[in-house]
């Protein structure tokens, strides 16, 4: 009884044996490499794993994220069948870009109850500034370096390439109080870098420094991927994507030397610009008018190289005895053009005498700073006489000069420059007869409404498309005609119309699949420079189904914006 005892304990053990041994057997080890190293800070690299068995479960790489940004996740497997036996092999491919510099580990990556082991990894921080024959760089300037306080500040961003970039994210501009804008639309060009072609796409913003004192431009960051000159084969390749590789490119950091308001300087309010112009014009050249009735006076003070917001009133408020001043509310614009901000303000204001006479108006000045010949100047209107003839009432009634004509001073608005006029007893009954008739109008007109059903209008006969737009007509040849850059000028004005977007990646975010597809394959080619390849049918096609290709939902800017602005 105890021999089978023992033989029964024994015949347990070798079957926990048997099952350790299995179970480590059937444990799938995971190999781990990199495609280099050491590697540089600003590259990407390629860590591969490797599995000779399907492993317990899906990768965790969340312990990646702490030294190293993921840029991509690939999947793979290859499966084959030699001298009877068969084989299968998986790999998870990740490109990734590390965050600092020094030795990092790629950590231990659980593959459910299986894991990799730690590699050490050599990251290089790389301190050579490009020197004209890397694949992709940055050049940055930036025009004055040692601005007047609130004057524009030219900064011109250059980006070289001779690969074909897939994909890319560029960081704006930033410095500590100023205003910054962003000037136009990107140009793309061809040149070369000692004797080297590349493509440059160049973009420029105004800063205007709100502070004096030396303030720093922060280096540009660019998140690149582009395709790759070497290609390596991989499993199932002809149904896989191009291969690429990822760079992130800095570009140097400037510094500003902000110089406080001139001692020299004596008007009222800071204003600096390249150059400043001030016009006026009348309602009437003559500058005569009747008592009771406006003329009409418009300045336009233009600065280039300002901000709207520095540009000060027209308006003198002066109380002149026997006139009364009505102003409308300004127009303020600015111009954004390549080679900086043009602001514009523009006042109208009505003069409306109560008594015949002449009214003398006060000459006008504005006092600024030429930042060209760094010297002030005065932009100047000599002062106007205006001439107020008596009305019909006033011939009649001198004792009472205008008293009866002059109008009310409004009470809520101020007064359009539309003349004013007195009506007689007779127009104003055949009003009250037109007011009459066209209410009666609009009476039948709401019961005849509201008779039908449901109060809708009746919808028997289908509605027909409205005829294609001016916008349309240009976008639909230059798809047609296979332009390129003509169909991009079309969606552009489409686009600032219908979204407020002003670019073709803002564009093709409110856009449906089919419509955005095609619009991003646009602003792709635009990028590379391969325009002569472009075919626009099927562009136009999508387009001109576009109340279905239209997503009603825009989507949200991430913080970067996509290089593909171009």
């Amino acid at each position: 009884m105890i021999h089978c005892m023992h033989r029964h304990s024994y015949s347990w053990l070798l079957y926990g044996l048997l099952m350790l041994i299995s179970a480590a057997i059937q444990a799938a080890e995971i190999q781990v490499a990199v495609d280099r190293n050491p590697v540089g800070l600003t590259e990407s690299f390629q860590i591969t794993f490797t599995a000779s068995a399907e492993p317990d479960g899906n990768p965790d790489f969340a312990p990646l994220q702490e030294n190293f940004d993921i840029l991509s996740q690939q999947r793979s497997s290859n499966s084959s069948w030699i001298n009877g036996k068969s084989s299968r092999t998986e790999q998870w491919i990740v490109r990734a870009m590390a965050k600092q510099a020094g030795e990092l580990f790629i950590p231990s990556i659980a593959f459910g109850a299986d894991s990799s082991k730690p590699l050490k990894l050599v990251v290089n921080e790389n301190t050579a500034a490009p020197q004209g024959n890397d694949d992709i760089f940055l050049d940055v300037t930036a025009t004055p370096e040692q601005p007047y306080v609130q004057s524009q500040v030219l900064y011109t961003l250059k980006l070289f390439r001779k690969v074909q970039i897939t994909q890319a994210s560029l960081s704006e501009p930033e410095i500590k109080d100023a205003l910054v804008e962003k000037l136009g639309e990107d140009s793309t060009y061809a040149t070369q870098v000692k004797g080297v072609d590349y493509w440059v796409t160049e973009r420029k913003y105004a800063i205007f420094p709100q502070q004096s004192g030396v303030f720093t431009i922060a280096p540009l960051i660019l998140n690149a991927e582009y395709l790759s000159n070497q290609r390596q084969p991989r499993f199932n390749g002809f149904f896989n994507r191009p291969d690429t590789e990822s760079r992130r490119v800095a570009s140097k950091a400037i510094t500003l030397n902000v110089q406080a308001v001139p001692a020299s300087f004596k008007g009222p309010n800071w204003l600096s610009a390249e150059s400043l112009k001030l016009s006026e014009t009348w309602s009437a050249t003559s500058l005569q008018t009747k008592v009771g009735e406006p003329l009409t006076r418009t300045l336009t003070l233009s600065a280039k190289g300002a901000t709207v917001g520095q540009l000060p009133e027209l308006l003198d408020k002066t109380a002149i005895d026997g006139i009364k001043t009505y102003p409308d509310q300004p127009l303020l614009k600015e111009d954004k053009g390549s080679d900086g901000l043009t602001a514009l303000r523009e006042e109208k204001i009505a003069f409306i005498p109560s008594k015949p006479g002449e009214y003398t108006l006060p000459a006008l000045d504005i006092v600024w700073f030429n930042t060209k010949t760094q010297k002030m100047e005065t932009a100047h209107l000599p002062s106007v006489k205006l001439t107020a003839l008596a009305g019909s009432m006033d011939a009649q009634n001198p004792a009472s000069p205008a008293a009866s004509s002059a109008p009310q001073e409004p009470v809520a608005s101020p007064m359009t420059t539309t003349p004013i006029t007195v009506t007689n007893s007779s127009d104003t009954r055949f009003w009250q007869v037109v007011s009459a008739t066209l209410a009666l109008g609009w009476l039948l007109t709401i019961v005849v409404f509201y008779r039908r059903p449901s109060g809708k209008a009746p919808t028997d006969k289908p509605v027909e498309r409205v005829q294609e737009t001016a916008m349309e007509k240009t976008l639909k040849r230059a798809c047609w005609e296979n332009n390129p850059q003509a169909a991009k000028e079309a969606l552009l004005q489409w686009g600032k119309a219908e979204f407020g977007a002003e670019s073709l990646g803002a564009i093709a975010a409110h856009c449906a699949d089919g419509l955005r597809e095609e619009i991003l394959a646009l602003n792709r080619l635009l990028y590379s420079g391969q325009n002569q390849d472009w075919q626009g049918q099927n562009l136009w096609q999508v387009f001109s189904t576009k109340p279905a290709a239209v997503s009603g939902k825009g989507k949200s800017d991430d913080g970067l914006e996509p290089l593909f602005k171009i």
